[in-house]
């Protein structure tokens, strides 16, 4: 902005000076109408900013794109989300636990979400490891973040959801590799398993749903939340609800 406000400033001193009336010597060209090099420093300067502007534009795009892996020499920890009414369902796919509205990583290690949506579009965000990511019914996004220090970093939702929103909120604890493997062995042990049934009883609407650990997830799990609708069923919860109806989650199948 200053390549062009300085030299507007400047150009407009020069000139109430140069052409005032008691200077004779100004040149009088009343039909003057074209100059080249004028031309050329008042197409350059928007031309150099706009360049600039799209190479910087460009590259950030690109790092900060949250589809894009985390470079590191740690192999990364994958997770499932699946953002429920109101609540958030964390799956461990690679160990087979899961946990609700608790979020555990290890720190310095890249984690790789995979995210999806019951049924009401969401957002998934932890502000103080970076971006958020919305989570849609029958559909699948990515999302790379990394935990550099220790800590319990608070997560929520960041779309209005319905009448739980304000509770949908979970933390992400940070802890060293040892911890995190001791928490994931101790969650293998949980009295309660992840199967069909009970993850049914998880769709159901609840507000304020205690931290809850399950042990032995169903496989493919996240996968068949992501395909629910293919065979054209949208769920109850989901036709009834006004909030669905209005962000155009509520599809008719043509046959």
């Amino acid at each position: 902005m200053l390549l062009v406000v300085i030299p507007v400033m400047v150009l407009t001193v020069v000139f109430a000076w140069h052409y005032r009336e008691s200077n004779t010597k100004a040149t009088y060209a009343p039909k003057w109408a074209h100059s080249t090099r004028i031309e050329a420093v008042v197409w350059s300067i928007p031309c150099v900013i706009v360049a600039f502007l799209a190479v910087l534009v460009w590259k950030t795009t690109h790092s900060l794109d949250p589809y894009r892996p985390l470079e590191s020499d740690v192999a990364p920890v994958n997770v499932e989300v699946v953002a429920l009414n109101w609540k958030w369902l964390f799956i461990y796919p690679d160990y087979g636990v899961a946990t609700v509205n608790h979020l555990a990583i290890p720190v310095r290690t890249p984690i790789n979400f995979r995210l999806t949506s019951e049924s009401i579009m969401n957002s998934f965000f932890i502000p103080q490891l970076g971006s958020q990511i919305y989570a849609m019914a029958g559909m699948q996004t990515l999302l790379h973040l990394i935990a550099d220090e220790a800590g319990t970093y608070p997560g929520r939702s960041s779309a209005f959801s319905g009448p739980g929103f304000s509770d949908m909120h979970f933390d992400t604890v940070a802890m060293p590799r040892e911890q995190f493997d001791a928490s994931l062995r101790q969650a293998k042990s949980a009295p309660v398993i992840l199967d069909q049934a009970t993850y049914k009883l998880l769709e159901e609407p609840s507000i304020k749903t205690p931290v809850t650990t399950h042990a032995k997830v169903a496989p493919g799990l996240f996968d068949s939340t992501v395909d629910q609708f293919m065979a054209g069923q949208m769920p109850t919860m989901a036709i009834n609800d006004p909030i669905c109806t209005a962000q155009g989650l509520v599809s008719r199948r043509n046959d």
